[in-house]
């Protein structure tokens, strides 16, 4: 599989996505919109997986969108107006889809965010289900100060994860929204002095994740996703149906058993 802004590399259950343009401070090229569905469709794939953590080099974890490409692809055509507004708006779709798979991937995503983490950068991380940050990280929704609403992810799920007020606030201003209030807010889930102990965290939080039964991990993402876009009755109806079909297996009796003897369970990975 060729990437040309990430690699992968998937280690004891863990796999490990990182941004690799860091002297271009992981900026969000034509390449980068391609590469992440790739790598994630890859990580879906892998019944080996069991979390994954979203990395990045560089003094920034990213600035966000390449506005050298971008103003190439917001720069009108020749062609009747109406159709390359309908172009445009399935290019959009064609970008969201890059944090969705994220959103979507069957495993939880532990973003581990260092120095800026700008405009789709927010995207990127809200569609993980956990972030870990450097005591100097900051996040900023970049877009209102390009004069653009943030149309990849942002608004969507960022109200799922901080309250109104305080989105709004970021939204309209554009203002750095750095470590110790996120981690107030509960947006961070780990702060850690610097990038090589984030790393470190994140992937500790990623070992105790895939230590424990992947079925059941599975189980739980996809019911809270569900949860998040669904009314209560519709969360709990579709709880029951997952747990219907899906507790016939071995996990719950090797759990039952390991907690018994004091040892640590052994689950099977994820038929393929």
């Amino acid at each position: 599989m060729e990437l040309e802004t990430l690699s992968l590399a998937v280690d004891a259950g863990i796999a490990t996505v990182t941004l690799t343009r860091g002297p271009q401070l992981n900026t969000m090229n034509a390449a980068f919109w391609t590469d992440v569905p790739k790598a994630f469709s890859a990580i879906d794939a892998d019944p080996s997986v069991r979390a994954v953590v979203v990395a990045s080099t560089g003094k920034h974890f990213t600035a966000g969108l390449d506005l050298g490409w971008a103003g190439t692809t917001l720069a009108a055509s020749g062609t009747d107006p109406g159709r390359a507004r309908e172009a445009f708006r399935r290019h959009v779709f064609q970008l969201q889809e890059t944090f969705s798979c994220i959103d979507r991937t069957r495993v939880p995503v532990i973003a581990c965010v260092q120095g800026g983490c700008i405009g789709g950068g927010v995207d990127l991380v809200t569609a993980c289900d956990l972030r870990v940050g450097t005591a100097d990280c900051f996040f900023t929704v970049q877009e209102i100060n390009i004069a653009i609403v943030a149309d990849v992810g942002t608004l969507q799920r960022i109200p799922h994860l901080l309250p109104q007020g305080l989105i709004r606030e970021l939204a309209y201003t554009g203002r750095q929204f750095g470590a110790e209030e996120a981690a107030r807010y509960g947006f961070l889930n780990r702060v850690a002095a610097d990038h090589a102990a984030a790393l470190a965290a994140a992937h500790t939080i990623a070992a105790e994740i895939a230590a424990k039964s992947p079925l059941a991990i599975t189980g739980i993402k996809a019911v809270l996703n569900h949860g998040r876009d669904a009314t209560i009755a519709q969360g709990l109806d579709y709880v029951a149906t997952w747990n219907a079909g899906m507790l016939q297996g071995g996990d719950v009796p090797e759990a039952i058993a390991a907690q018994a003897a004091k040892r640590a369970a052994t689950f099977a990975d994820l038929a393929a």
